[in-house]
């Protein structure tokens, strides 16, 4: 993200833990700046002072997230062979999967996600298990097994892409009700909605403190849902959405501000 944040502690030390807490990573993973050091004051109780401390790369704590060494090192071999699974993992008879398009059930579109995450994990050669259950839209497949950061991506971008092709390879040719499947890895998905939701609540106050809008990185539907419901009943801010997709983004607006806004308005019209 541009926006850059501040942390507070008795020390620096405490204030970068601090950070790393509330962004859900490592502080190692962060990089920062000291804004003020920690003053004992007089006799340590009048005039004390705590570490501040503005952390600069967001965007790398979020990405800490994966776990991985370098994921972007292999992204564009990751895509190519998602690209080749595609390829290669077409229905054995595709003009009788039109014919049949209404008898598609349920299952037989599972079968398919799982053959093709299967196939895809194969051509990859990563070892890994698919725990299934049941969602309230379809089925989880929980990926689990070692070093699969690269299959999370940067804020979960390869994730997503293989959630999205894998859904694509259950529903072809399906017309009727369709299978919604949904990708997980070692509980990525909930660590990330409980950054955002932290991220929202820093950012929101920052809005108020500074009277400014703050525009977030663009990110998908989900996700920009999950800071839209963090914000919902707050007095102090309101979000929407702008921007065109793939580069749609959150916009967070302090009350104070549209109001003094909306004021302006009428004034301007009025004279």
């Amino acid at each position: 993200m541009a926006d850059t944040m501040e942390w507070t502690g008795r020390t620096v030390e405490a204030a970068l833990e601090a950070a790393a807490a509330d962004l859900g990573c490592a502080p190692a993973s962060l990089e920062y700046t000291v804004l003020e050091q920690p003053s004992r004051g007089f006799l340590g109780l009048i005039g004390r002072k705590d570490a501040r401390i503005r952390v600069r790369d967001i965007d790398g704590a979020a990405a800490a997230e994966t776990r991985a060494a370098d994921p972007s090192a292999d992204m564009a071999e990751l895509e190519t062979r998602l690209e080749e699974a595609v390829e290669e993992n077409p229905d054995d008879e595709p003009s009788k999967a039109v014919k049949a398009k209404d008898t598609v059930s349920l299952l037989e579109q599972e079968k398919r996600a799982r053959k093709f995450l299967e196939d895809v994990f194969a051509a990859m050669k990563i070892e890994v298990e698919l725990q299934r259950s049941e969602t309230e839209e379809g089925i989880l497949f929980q990926i689990e097994g070692e070093s699969l950061g690269i299959l999370i991506g940067k804020h979960g971008q390869t994730l997503d892409a293989l959630q999205y092709l894998t859904n694509l390879a259950a529903n072809r040719g399906v017309a009727g009700e369709r299978l919604h499947v949904q990708l997980d890895i070692e509980g990525y998905r909930a660590r990330r909605e409980e950054t955002l939701t932290r991220l929202a609540g820093h950012l929101a106050e920052k809005a108020c403190r500074i009277g400014q809008e703050i525009h977030l990185e663009p990110m998908n539907r989900h996700e920009r849902k999950i800071i839209h419901m963090a914000l919902q009943d707050s007095r102090k801010v309101s979000t929407y959405s702008a921007g065109d997709e793939p580069r749609r983004y959150v916009v967070i607006v302090p009350r104070r501000r549209r109001a003094e806004n909306s004021r302006r308005s009428r004034e301007n019209e009025d004279n």
